[in-house]
């Protein structure tokens, strides 16, 4: 009797090993809010990421948070993650022109409704053209904010520093980073 309840036991162990690593499949699954850009998991497991495709061409660790930098093409992407986890995924466009702007605008509107309008301009940016320039001079910024989830967030931006930029931002993880940031960690 003791004999065949070991065996069963032993022919278990196989079956135990699958169903636990389609467990942690799972999780991981679970883990990803969003898949951005058909590669980055925002919220998912920044070292799953790096065993995986082409290695970044930039990667710099600052105590939890961790920032990658990727080329596409002409585009660059920016993956930053807190403790693990990819909280926000950035492409910024080589080409920061006013018709790339209204064309990713036009998507975004399309594919996540109106939105809400962020921008931040001086008085005298009234027209569409001294809005560009107040944003070359760094004065001003285009900004366009979704929030298709209370789980993650869209941000469309112009401004001097990025350029023209799309980023996907997993918003408790966001948050969680900013704090530890505001506490000097």
């Amino acid at each position: 009797m003791a004999g065949s309840w070991r065996r069963a036991r032993w022919r278990s162990l196989p079956l135990l090993g699958i169903l636990l690593l389609g467990a942690a499949q799972v999780g991981a699954q679970e883990t990803c809010l969003k898949l951005v850009f058909g590669r980055y998991c925002l919220g998912g497991d920044v070292n799953l990421l790096l065993g995986q495709g082409p290695q970044p061409e930039f990667q710099q660790a600052d105590g939890e948070r961790l920032a990658l930098i990727f080329t596409e093409g002409p585009e660059r992407v920016y993956v930053l993650a807190f403790r693990g986890r990819i909280y926000k995924v950035v492409r910024r466009y080589r080409a920061a022109t006013q018709l790339r702007y209204e064309d990713l605008y036009a998507l975004l509107r399309e594919k996540y409704g109106a939105g809400e309008d962020r921008s931040r301009f001086p008085p005298y940016a009234t027209t569409a053209s001294r809005k560009l320039s107040s944003i070359r001079r760094g004065d001003g910024r285009a900004v366009h904010y979704w929030k298709p989830t209370d789980t993650w967030h869209v941000e469309l931006s112009w401004t001097r520093e990025m350029r023209l930029a799309l980023a996907y931002i997993a918003t408790d993880l966001a948050e969680q980073q900013q704090a530890a940031v505001d506490q000097g960690f």
